[in-house]
């Protein structure tokens, strides 16, 4: 090959690069940026009720706002105190736990709402009789313990009936709800009501269920963050909620395959009793807050200040304004 040939194919070579050089400069080059790790407790063990959460992962909705998903599952992890102190950014939590939080100088703050229905009730066996709350005057009630949403929502289940802890007699049981009433050693049992029902009915057992929500208007589960979280990085926040409403709005819209992505999550759902844990998810879903989906009703609040008032958990009213925000529900 001649010198001359060799220096025209070098020249060509120069030109090109330059020419690709001068493309690269015009459009910038695009770095992924880095996901931000959210350890997420969630209160209870891997659960067909957490169907919103393992879609948002699953469909990488999360991914897609940003963030990369733990579940914690530990019953240990206080997850409301480590959001308060800013150990953790996001929690899954009901109402109740927030005011109680901010009672005790805690800056968690409800972003947004999950349920609609305050999920909580008592089951009993149909021959208890037991349809109303004034019922449960002189029963024996199995209750998870005197804590949380369950110990909430049955005393205002006594109060809507005229009847205190006086009238009824408790007993401490864990969640061993449905053997406890299908060997009856109670006679009726403070529920979720998606879930237990569902189960002593699989077994065969008529129930009644008596809904809280049916009498009152209560703050349930949803997604808590804190004060500092929202100065400091809002945009998380938002991109936090929009990424967990588009799990819930994906289950409610496709059940059928919302459930088989649970699969993936949560051992043992494609067992035997797989049409249990169906019917669980639906009627989980039926709980939901489909309408405004997100949005935090400021009643809502109101009665379940009222109610811890009334059971001496808070020493007064609280800043309800402070404990709760609507504003990153909308896109």
């Amino acid at each position: 090959m001649s010198k001359l040939r060799i220096l025209f194919i070098a020249i060509l070579l120069a030109l090109f690069g330059t020419a690709c050089s001068g493309a690269g400069s015009e459009a910038p080059l695009v770095v992924e940026e880095e996901l931000v790790h959210i350890r997420l407790p969630m209160g209870y063990i891997p659960n067909v009720q957490y169907t919103p959460f393992y879609a948002a992962v699953d469909l990488g909705e999360y991914q897609d706002a940003g963030i990369e998903i733990e579940f914690d599952y530990s019953f240990e992890t206080d997850g409301v105190a480590l959001v308060g102190a800013n150990d953790l950014q996001f929690a899954v939590a009901s109402g109740e736990q927030v005011l109680l939080a901010r009672e005790q100088g805690l800056p968690v703050v409800y972003v947004m709402a999950w349920y609609n229905d305050f999920p909580v009730g008592v089951v009993a066996k149909s021959e208890q009789g037991i349809t109303s709350p004034e019922d449960l005057a002189g029963k024996k009630i199995g209750i998870p313990g005197m804590f949380g949403a369950s110990y909430i929502g049955l005393r205002a289940l006594l109060d809507a009936g005229g009847l205190t802890e006086a009238d009824v007699t408790l007993d401490s049981i864990g969640f061993n709800q449905v053997e406890a009433l299908a060997t009856d050693q109670e006679e009726a049992a403070v529920i979720y009501v998606a879930n237990e029902p569902v189960q002593l009915r699989s077994l065969g057992y008529d129930v009644d269920v008596v809904s809280v929500s049916d009498y009152l208007q209560l703050v349930s589960n949803g997604l808590i963050t804190n004060e500092q979280t929202i100065k400091e990085n809002p945009e998380l926040v938002r991109r936090m909620v929009q990424a967990t409403l588009s799990g819930i709005r994906y289950t409610v819209a496709h059940r059928a395959a919302a459930f088989e992505i649970a699969t993936k999550f949560v051992e043992g759902l494609t067992d035997a009793d797989t049409h249990v844990q169906k019917e669980v998810l639906d009627a989980s879903i039926l709980l939901y807050q489909r309408e405004n989906l997100g949005y935090s009703d400021i009643d809502a609040w109101k009665n379940m200040q009222d109610v811890l008032l009334d059971m001496g958990m808070l020493t007064g009213p609280l800043d309800l304004d402070a404990a709760f925000s609507n504003e990153f529900i909308e896109e």
